[in-house]
């Protein structure tokens, strides 16, 4: 099962799971991802007598090791969404770390803080421009718009 589960996380970066498992899955995962830094045939040969999957030992040695290859660790992330409906058991995502876009980046798009004093000044709140008074009237038409058009579906049809 944990090769299985090995293969799919390779494959497709992320899977959902129950939480011990996917923490069974990181004890299995991460000294074989360590092994595949060094591409060797012996470390080959390794992965596959652990993995049995040609095709997600190409993947693991072509693209994850080049991600993380200057990663001392900690390979995967888990991330516990809620329990299942039926048996109430905690579940979760595991996914490779560097293979996630939206938490990379977040770490590099952080915005700078400005300091900003206490006092506004008599005139400096209420100024508007001319280019943002249309823009409210464009929304209410468009308000309107969408009302005209819930009346002019069709009705259904009675038997």
């Amino acid at each position: 099962m944990l090769s299985n589960m090995a293969t799919s996380l390779i494959m497709h970066k992320r899977i959902f799971t129950t939480v011990p498992k996917a923490k069974e899955l990181r004890k299995f995962v991460e000294p074989i991802i360590t092994k595949s830094k060094e591409d060797t045939t012996n470390s080959r040969r390794e992965v596959f007598s652990k993995l049995r999957s040609k095709y997600a030992v190409t993947e693991l040695f072509q693209t994850v090791s080049q991600k993380v290859a200057d990663r001392p660790g900690g390979y995967t992330r888990i991330i516990k969404t809620g329990y299942r409906l039926g048996d109430n058991a905690a579940m979760c995502f595991i996914e490779l770390v560097d293979f996630n876009e939206n938490m990379l980046g977040d770490g590099k798009a952080k915005k700078t803080r400005t300091r900003r004093s206490r006092r506004k000044s008599a005139g400096e709140g209420t100024t508007t421009t001319v280019a943002e008074t249309p823009k409210v009237k464009d929304d209410a038409k468009e308000a309107k718009d969408k009302k005209s058009r819930k009346k002019l579906k069709k009705p259904k049809r009675q038997l």
